[in-house]
């Protein structure tokens, strides 16, 4: 079995707001297809959202503030899968809600590294 990554992004937009009751929503697809790949035993971790606060650290200790200065979309979460080829991880990634809000998912394979 090996494992892909599942990132998330997406376009800052800040005219496009949610109301509780659509967050809500929006939360309980996301559930429903996070819990359909835990019930396929697909499910390498929770997966986790990212924060718009950061900060990048470039070559010769340089700090910059928000790690999308330079760049309109943002990486907003990651989900690692478990399945046998990048095909199956890429057909559970069509399934992901963040099309609806106009979002794309990029399908990456882990490789372990070891510390020997």
């Amino acid at each position: 079995m090996n494992e892909f990554a599942l990132i998330f992004r997406n376009e800052e937009n800040p005219d496009v707001q949610f109301s509780p009751e659509q967050m809500q929503g929006i939360l309980g697809q996301w559930r429903n297809w996070i819990g359909g790949i835990a019930a396929q035993n697909k499910l390498a971790n929770p997966g986790n959202r990212l924060g718009v606060e950061g900060a990048v650290i470039r070559k010769g200790g340089i700090v910059t503030d928000g790690p999308y200065a330079e760049i309109k979309e943002m990486l907003t979460g990651i989900l690692v899968v478990r399945t046998e080829t990048l095909e199956e991880a890429v057909e559970l990634g069509k399934g992901c809600p963040i099309f609806s809000a106009g979002g794309s998912v990029e399908v990456r394979i882990v490789i372990p590294t070891t510390m020997e």
